[in-house]
């Protein structure tokens, strides 16, 4: 898994959201975003992570971010996501990990001593050229907005 890192320039994708809305890298252009990434919607830590960022949208707004969630579920599952918890950025629905591997967060992962493939949760910080200019590998669920805003 080669992940990317600060000073690489993001995938282009194209990909639906949770109401099946085309969602395109050219759509951030010239703008500074906020790609995160969660292994499974309505799990414990993706709630708690996506309604830390719900919670501190406006300020990360004010910083100029558009925000962006990235996980492998399907459109019904995100749009149920986003719906049960009012989120007010989109959801992708990335069942075909085309942006999941062009940012490299697919891999192996260890649980409660199981192994096996899966999302890393990540976040990638994107200026408006399209380059990478930081990477939170260690995502603090309930805190995330300050790490980024850090």
């Amino acid at each position: 898994m080669k992940t990317l890192k600060a000073g690489d320039k993001a995938p282009k994708f194209k990909v639906n959201d949770q109401d099946g809305n085309s969602i395109s890298s050219e759509d951030y252009k010239g703008k500074k975003w906020i790609i995160f990434f969660y292994p499974k919607a309505n799990t414990p830590g993706c709630t708690a992570e996506a309604c830390n960022l719900r919670d501190n949208y406006k300020e990360l707004q004010n910083e100029g971010y558009e925000l962006l969630g990235v996980s492998a579920d399907g459109e019904k599952r995100q749009k149920n996501f986003k719906e049960k918890y009012d989120f007010p950025f989109p959801l992708l629905a990335d069942e075909n990990k085309e942006v999941i591997n062009g940012f490299g967060v697919w891999g192996p992962k260890k649980f409660m001593g199981r192994e096996f493939d899966g999302i890393h949760r990540k976040t990638f910080i994107v200026d408006g050229t399209g380059t990478v200019t930081r990477v939170i590998d260690k995502v603090k669920t309930k805190d995330h907005a300050a790490q980024i805003l850090d």
